[in-house]
């Protein structure tokens, strides 16, 4: 297909019809038929062809329904304005939600989207010769909120890269439209459709970067926090049976699920969703409005406890086998796959609920919150007084109940998953730590999609240098190049790189002291 037919199928998908920055930006991709009617809470299906090819300028923008906990906005109180601005002895209750906040603009279920940006030499020679690299960008918050442009389109790392890279990003499905769950839900529904959603495009990736360029077998994918939770669940998908999955490579920052490996929680929501629908079968609920919907997503997600977004992945027998951690220790993977994998200092102080100062209130926001069938058989004894006491002198790296739950929140849900990963790649694996102060979950992303000063990027060299380990990766399987600090093999040294705002240097691995912690998340024994 020559460059001027590849424009004109593209034409309805190309946004101003222009280079900008030397790449062009096709915007708003269709990669799957709209999941709405009948076609919603199931796997994806192919989007029908247009015959004739619309066309459109561009201007098409579609976020899917996005909803936020309502104790995010006490969690940013408390930290940029101290502790001292709340009430911890009323403790948090959540809001009783009764309307639909006015939704993001672009707001729709037919959001199943995706940008592709390409360098203007990338796309002047496709299908001439060797294709490029493609990195594809899976966003997080929380399994419950975010779209694929949240933080910037992806040009500083095509700059980053010096025009060697095709960059992608995607929607997926959110909340209860991608992530309800449960025995009763899947006697009619699709488990796991947000992840099934990122999988269907991952191969829509496959069968068509050629035409701009792109090789489908140097594709890395790379998320954040539920992005890179998601990752993981890619890298594990279907506990390896199937084989290769559709990428070659992953960037993993911070990837975060909770840790659900019964039916218990998912039933219970499913349960709650019909009530809250005022249906009593998921095939009725399919015949509601959006709106209804959202209004029911918002209450599910905004009157979640503390620290709880509510939706998350299920493992359901099938996409997942089980917990992405016991399938790394199974060797239940893709093993061909190389990956960057990293976690800030402090992942979980975010999450972390400071009502927390009896043991009583601490057990009830942190642990059962964050593990809510550890109530099972004594379990939760074991994480109160064995893995983390409440002894505050400092002994267990902890001075104080809000910061003893940080270090379970932090070290389960987040940090512990980088450890499995690098155990389980060894020399396919490199390994960093972000510690810029504060080192908050999320601060590395504005570093990650940096493309000028910005107030979030307190050293814009080390933005620089991020985006160039991080493409020189994409291109090369390998972070390392002329002119960076070495950035050490972790199966190699057992070592990682450690970013900071004055010095990146090699450190060992920072969490081997807590090796058993993890070894015991891992097996899944908090169930």
């Amino acid at each position: 297909m020559s460059r001027v037919h590849r424009l004109l199928f593209f034409q309805h998908l190309l946004t101003d019809s222009q280079t900008t920055g030397n790449f062009y930006n096709f915007s708003n991709i269709p990669y799957a038929a709209p999941p709405v009617g009948n076609l919603r809470f199931t796997a994806p299906q192919a989007h029908p062809t247009p015959s004739p090819v619309p066309t459109n300028d561009g201007s098409r923008f579609a976020v899917c329904p996005n909803a936020i906990p309502a104790w995010t906005n006490v969690a940013t109180q408390w930290l940029t304005e101290g502790i001292d601005t709340l009430n911890i002895s009323a403790g948090y209750t959540p809001p009783t939600i009764t309307s639909l906040p006015t939704p993001i603009y672009g707001t729709s279920e037919d959001c199943l989207l995706l940008d592709v940006l390409v360098p203007k030499a990338i796309f002047d020679n496709a299908e001439t010769g060797a294709g490029a690299p493609v990195l594809v960008w899976i966003h997080g918050g929380g399994y419950t909120l975010g779209w694929k442009t949240e933080y910037g389109t992806g040009g500083g790392l095509i700059r980053a890269s010096n025009g060697g890279i095709i960059y992608v990003a995607i929607n997926y499905r959110l909340g209860i439209f991608g992530f309800l769950g449960g025995p009763t839900f899947a006697v009619n529904g699709t488990a796991n459709a947000g992840l099934l959603d990122q999988r269907f495009a991952l191969e829509w990736i496959q069968s068509n970067i050629h035409l701009f360029g792109g090789d489908p077998t140097r594709v890395t994918v790379m998320g954040e926090s539920a992005g890179g939770g998601s990752t993981i669940h890619q890298v594990t998908a279907y506990g390896g049976l199937l084989g290769k999955v559709p990428f070659s490579q992953a960037i993993i920052q911070s990837g975060a699920f909770l840790m659900v490996p019964t039916n218990n929680r998912p039933e219970d929501i499913f349960q709650k969703f019909l009530n809250f629908s005022g249906v009593t079968t998921l095939q009725q609920a399919r015949g509601l409005s959006t709106s209804t919907l959202q209004l029911v997503n918002y209450k599910l997600v905004g009157e979640a406890p503390y620290g709880d977004f509510t939706f998350n992945p299920w493992v359901d027998g099938s996409f997942a086998p089980a917990l992405p951690g016991e399938l790394l220790a199974r060797g239940q993977f893709d093993k061909s796959l190389k990956l960057l994998i990293g976690h800030n200092v402090d992942e979980g102080l975010y999450f972390t609920s400071p009502f927390v100062f009896t043991e009583a209130t601490f057990r009830q926001n942190i642990i059962t919150v964050s593990f809510p069938d550890s109530e099972i058989d004594g379990r939760q004894d074991y994480i109160a007084n064995t893995l983390y006491p409440p002894v505050y002198d400092g002994t267990y790296g902890y001075t104080d109940p809000v910061i003893r739950g940080d270090y379970i929140v932090s070290e389960a849900l987040f940090q512990c998953n980088a450890e499995y990963l690098a155990q389980a790649f060894g020399s396919s694996a490199w390994a960093y730590l972000f510690s810029v102060p504060p080192a908050l979950h999320g601060d590395d992303i504005p570093y990650t999609f940096y493309e000028g000063p910005a107030a979030a990027v307190l050293n814009d060299t080390l933005a620089l240098t991020m985006q160039a380990y991080w493409t020189n990766f994409v291109m090369n399987s390998n972070p390392n190049g002329a002119g960076l600090p070495n950035f050490p093999n972790f199966g190699a040294t057992g070592q990682l790189l450690d970013l900071n705002q004055t010095f990146i240097v090699p450190i060992a691995d920072d969490l081997a002291g807590s090796k058993a912690r993890c070894n015991w998340w891992q097996k899944s024994l908090y169930y």
